[in-house]
């Protein structure tokens, strides 16, 4: 609800801006042709994965892990792991942080070890796992105009040593953090039977195909929205109570709307040139790539990491540079709780099943991990994509 109402005064603000000629409305335009099919995309997503966890498939996926580690601790956090990486690089990391997350920290608990190094892994994983696909985070997809619209695969050749590096370094940070609790072994609690074989059936079938498609070069709205009709028209024939109008992300439709108005109109202000003041010039050696990144993780945390990817576009000027700022604004934003809203949203969810997670322990873990992955991804940019 907080999310809707900001999101509602940033449309406001905007608007506002539009009708007294600081922003022209031929920017509008251009901005909303660009982001339509941005935010059509987050919402068929969001229908597919909420109506697929209706469904089951993200439960009887954990109760898989469970199974296949076979007592050992260690090793069912490591498939916890796979399984947050596959979820957050797929299907993006909102599906991570909100339907995987809970389903997680009940594996956890059947298990009786403890929630909290699981429900870390999910929520950095989501944020510095979502790197590699378009799909996999909002920014990605935000930049693929900036880069002139390449194929995934492009895309994930351009982003891959970054990527990698910024998912290994989370996971190394938990294991060592959490390698008592993490040693010992447990006995599975059995899972819960899927209710409607059938509806699991098709939830399974489609996301299985979308995976597939969703790096085959269509634009990402189309093969999202085809999912989404066919799960709701099962869902409709098969379970139709699931079927809610808050299955659509409403809130965050606004928000990130609103978002867009505000720092389309900041940039007709001059927001650009005080930031390339701020970032540094046009420069691709490692000082300037390391301060470019570490200007927009700053941004991210001070803001959120969409506004702050948006103010930073106009700054980046090559693709190597704007490879950084996803670093930046994509992995570096584990300090604050705003800095991304897969992060509210993750503690949310967390609170709703009494785990409880305080902001200053996480603020701490979570610059820990960003002071590391940050640069590291960056020489890993360098280094391979470089001068």
């Amino acid at each position: 609800m907080r999310t809707a109402v900001l999101g509602a005064v940033f449309v406001v603000l905007g608007l506002v801006a539009a009708v007294t000629g600081v922003l022209p409305w031929h920017d509008v335009g251009a901005l909303v042709e660009r982001v339509a099919p941005v935010l059509g995309f987050v919402v068929a997503l969001t229908i597919v994965a909420e109506l697929s966890a209706e469904a089951g498939l993200f439960s009887w996926l954990a109760g898989a892990a469970a199974r296949l580690a076979r007592g050992r601790t260690w090793l069912l956090w490591l498939l916890v792991v796979v399984l947050a990486l596959a979820c957050t690089v797929t299907l993006s990391l909102d599906t991570t942080a909100v339907l995987l997350t809970p389903v997680v920290v009940l594996v956890a608990r059947r298990a009786g070890v403890p929630p909290l190094p699981f429900a870390l892994t999910t929520v950095w994983l989501a944020n510095c796992g979502s790197m590699l696909l378009p799909v996999s985070n909002l920014t990605n997809l935000l930049a693929l105009h900036e880069l002139g619209d390449p194929s995934p695969v492009a895309f994930a050749a351009l982003v891959l040593p970054a990527a990698v590096v910024a998912a290994v370094v989370p996971v190394v940070a938990v294991g060592l953090r959490y390698r008592r609790q993490l040693a010992g072994r447990f006995t599975a609690a059995p899972g819960e039977p899927v209710g409607d074989r059938v509806l699991f059936a098709w939830s399974a079938v489609v996301v299985a195909l979308l995976v597939p498609a969703l790096v085959a070069g269509l634009e990402a709205w189309v093969p999202t929205t085809v999912a989404a009709a066919l799960l709701v028209a099962v869902t409709a024939v098969r379970r139709p109570r699931s079927l809610r109008p808050s299955t659509v992300p409403w809130g965050t439709l606004l928000f990130a709307g609103g978002l867009f108005l505000v720092v389309e109109t900041a940039h007709a202000l001059g927001l650009a040139d005080l930031l390339a003041t701020v970032v540094g010039g046009s420069g691709e050696g490692l000082p300037e790539l390391l301060r470019l990144a570490g200007g927009s993780a700053v941004a991210a945390n001070v803001a959120n990491n969409l506004p702050a990817y948006l103010a930073l576009e106009p700054v980046a000027g090559s693709p190597l540079r704007l490879v950084a700022v996803l670093v930046g604004v994509n992995v570096g934003c584990l300090v604050t709780p705003w800095a991304s809203l897969a992060t509210l949203l993750w503690h949310a969810r967390l609170t709703a099943m009494d785990v409880h997670v305080a902001w200053g322990r996480f603020a701490l873990a979570g610059l820990g991990v960003a002071v590391v992955a940050v640069p590291l991804a960056v020489v890993a940019v360098a280094l391979v994509g470089g001068p």
